[in-house]
């Protein structure tokens, strides 16, 4: 038969582990079967006698810690069997001390929750086949080949499953018929999988031909019929492999001329032997192969870093793209895959090829079963996935399967989360329409389930959160609680707040619009009321609805519950001018009426409530300067943004001694206006706020009461006249302090201005 598949040069394959079955336990010897005269004297038998039992206690303390650390890592698997790290540990501390039963078990529970490398498979297998004889062991053997090849692109593994099963298959080695059209079936198999592979390819299309030609041997030579049948197949496969782009396509010229002289063909150096379609194929081969060889060098450097090797493959597969070839595309990804099998760009981009270009459904189903196990955490993957099984017609358990595994994983951003109970929710409003009322009880309460987790979902008190039971398709409610409450804080509501109203939005109208049950619509703003009520938007929502259903005598019965309500900036106005506007559009004369009676006395309040905050504002005290800066920060907004050992040397002999602002005018240079008071200089910048009371000081016998109330007369006569800045009332002069003293105090109020000066006697 064929000599044995040759493995990648890229990929290490670990020996065959013969020794694996035994442990690590210490032989104990007894010294009895010893003559002493076997022994210069009786020191060196104690000496001897001594160092085997030092021994014997040093493998029994390394075999207690090695079981330790056994039962540590089975206990961090069986806590967390999502910890990818902790099974791979487990499973080598296993193949070390040989534990055969635990280690099968731990690589079924690892592959349950990850796919594993081809390396690992390929020890797995490698690990069986050692251990185990006969038929049984063998189906063990191939079944894990089967599955490790439907995991990730490699040629190695696929060269070690097809030697096992030449070598091990009784039915192929003795070339029966079944043996040989299996053997056929599987060769074909792989050359779907890795044929096009540029750099490895060759080696499955190599061992094919000499799997025939090692059959035609065999073959008896008065069966003529069958003989050339069995030479066509091989001359097939020839002119095959020549038509496919792989590296060293002139070695295999060579070898099928060689061949085709053995079997009495006339040959020449140049193409003219070889039938014209042939040759033409052949030659836009290597034309295909040369413009790919810098590509493979690329991807194939042992110098590149991780990074750059991905940008390598993905700059190959922006040219396969261009090619227009999607099987070719497709390979390039599943390699790419192998490489970088967390990379959820990476599986992004190929999915969404497949979904665009390649719409197999066999194909696109596969590689959707193994993107969400490795990369559990991409929401949008899981989202895909659904869309892609409703797409090929998946089965109702099928979708609610997958929908139920990605319960089970959390993903970086709460959009994520609610993006899949939509994506989920969407599927099930078309299944409705499409089965019409075939079975919609049953959808009807799938949905209300898939909702039911966010309907008392809070906006504002965390702590509060209640969802309900667990739903009809066991949905996993407590960890879609546990994550949404971690991940919806009071600093992020304001973010997601828009998001999840549409969502309610979208419930009530499925509930009022394809369920046709109103009361079941407005039960879902009323929950929502209830957690989120300060909210307008949400009051808006649930009017809205009403609206588009025509429910005029509802819609206006939630304005007056709400028009009173106090909402964040300035939405109180907002939704009394809302009822407004709904009354002039929908009422009568009698509605507008009372609606201007209830809102009127409502915004007059809220005007008088604003004004008072402006003047609560404004009476806050502003910045104190102290002479001497405590922080950079002040120091530096004093000298126009740049710190003072920034300034010029003379910058510090033109400052007053004495003063504490060197870029502010002295109260002695400052102009003064007709009744002799102080004023500004005209270059100077008022920063506060110009709507002031036009009085900055207090009167005696005036309290701040009766100013305000003053003030608010003016504004509304529209007195727009300045204000005085301040007086000479206002002013205090200290002296008789500390002669070490010298600053300049100055605070300012919205009640009067304060200079304190100190002079140095």
């Amino acid at each position: 038969m064929a000599s044995p598949v040759s493995p990648s040069n890229g990929e290490t394959v670990n020996p065959n582990l013969s020794s694996i079955g035994e442990t690590l336990e210490t032989k104990q010897i007894d010294p009895s079967q010893y003559a002493y005269e076997d022994f210069e004297d009786a020191d060196d038998l104690s000496s001897e006698e001594h160092g085997r039992k030092s021994s014997s206690s040093d493998s029994e303390s390394e075999e207690e810690d090695k079981e330790k650390v056994l039962e540590t890592l089975e206990k961090a698997v069986a806590e967390n069997p999502r910890e990818y790290d902790s099974h791979v540990q487990y499973i080598k501390a296993l193949r070390k001390v040989g534990h055969i039963e635990k280690l099968r078990e731990a690589r079924e529970s690892m592959q349950r929750y990850f796919p594993l490398t081809p390396t690992m498979w390929q020890e797995w297998a490698k690990d069986e086949a050692s251990l185990n004889t006969g038929s049984e062991a063998f189906a063990l053997v191939e079944k894990i080949y089967e599955q490790g090849v439907e995991e990730y692109l490699s040629v190695s593994l696929w060269c070690d499953y097809l030697n096992f099963i030449q070598e091990n298959d009784p039915s192929v080695s003795q070339c029966t018929s079944a043996g040989v059209a299996k053997m056929r079936t599987l060769f074909e198999k792989a050359l779907v999988a890795a044929g096009l592979h540029v750099a490895e390819g060759s080696k499955i299309w190599g061992a094919y031909r000499e799997f025939e030609q090692a059959y035609h041997l065999i073959i008896d030579d008065h069966d003529v019929e069958e003989k050339a049948k069995q030479v066509e197949r091989i001359r097939s496969i020839f002119r095959r492999q020549l038509a496919v782009p792989l590296t060293g396509l002139g070695l295999v010229l060579d070898e099928y001329k060689l061949w085709e002289m053995q079997q009495g063909e006339n040959v020449s150096d140049d193409l003219e032997w070889i039938p014209p379609n042939v040759a033409a194929a052949y030659q836009k081969a290597l034309q295909m192969c040369n413009a790919r060889i810098r590509h493979e060098e690329l991807i194939s450097s042992q110098n590149t870093s991780a990074e750059e090797k991905l940008h390598h493959f993905l700059a190959y597969i922006k040219f396969e793209e261009s090619s227009g070839d999607p099987i070719r595309v497709q390979l390039l990804y599943e390699r790419a895959i192998a490489d970088f099998p967390i990379s959820s760009d990476l599986w992004l981009g190929y999915t969404s090829y497949l979904d665009k270009s390649l719409k197999v459904s066999s194909i696109i189903k596969s590689v959707y079963s193994r993107t969400i196990r490795n990369c559990t955490w991409k929401g949008e993957l899981w989202t895909r996935c659904l869309l892609a099984l409703e797409r090929f017609g998946a089965s109702e358990e099928e979708l609610c399967s997958v929908f139920e595994q990605s319960l089970q994983c959390s993903f970086s951003t709460i959009e994520e989360y609610l993006d899949l109970f939509l994506t989920r929710i969407d599927g099930l409003r078309r299944r409705i329409l499409q089965l019409g009322t075939t079975d919609a009880e049953t959808y009807y309460a799938l949905i209300r389930d898939t909702f039911q987790v966010f309907k008392e979902l809070p906006f504002t008190h965390i702590n509060s959160l209640v969802v309900a039971p667990a739903l009809s398709h066991q949905i996993n409610v407590e960890r879609a609680r546990d994550y949404l409450s971690q991940q919806l804080s009071p600093e992020t509501m304001t973010t997601y707040m828009d998001y999840l109203l549409r969502l309610h939005a979208y419930w009530a109208r499925l509930e009022s619009r394809l369920l046709k049950d109103q009361g079941a619509a407005r039960s879902v703003w009323e929950s929502l009321i209830k957690t989120s009520g300060s909210a307008l938007e949400v009051w808006q929502g649930y009017i809205n609805m009403e609206i588009e259903l025509n429910n005029i005598h509802e819609a206006r019965f939630i304005y007056k519950r709400c028009y009173s309500k106090r909402f964040q900036g300035y939405g109180s106005e907002e939704i009394c001018h809302s009822w407004l506007r709904f009354e002039r559009e929908f009422g009568n004369l009698e509605d507008l009426d009372h609606a201007i009676k209830k809102v009127t006395p409502r915004l007059e309040e809220l005007q008088l409530f604003r004004i008072q905050q402006e003047e609560k504002s404004q009476s806050l005290p502003g910045p104190i300067f102290s002479a001497q800066p405590t922080n950079s920060h002040t120091r530096n907004e004093r000298s126009g943004g740049h710190d003072a050992k920034k300034r010029k040397p003379d910058d510090a002999k033109k400052r007053k001694p004495g003063i504490g602002f060197a870029d502010k005018e002295p109260y002695s240079k400052r102009h003064k206006d007709a009744t002799g008071r102080a004023s500004k200089g005209d270059g100077h910048q008022d920063t506060g706020p110009t709507n002031k009371p036009e009085s900055s000081s207090i009167s005696k016998g005036v309290s701040p009461e009766g100013i305000a109330k003053e003030q608010l007369a003016r504004e509304q006569k529209g007195d727009k006249s300045k204000k005085s800045l301040y007086t000479d009332q206002c002013t205090a002069f200290i002296s008789n302090l500390n002669l070490q003293v010298g600053f300049s105090l100055h605070h300012y109020t919205d009640q009067c201005i304060a200079f304190l000066y100190t002079f140095c006697l």
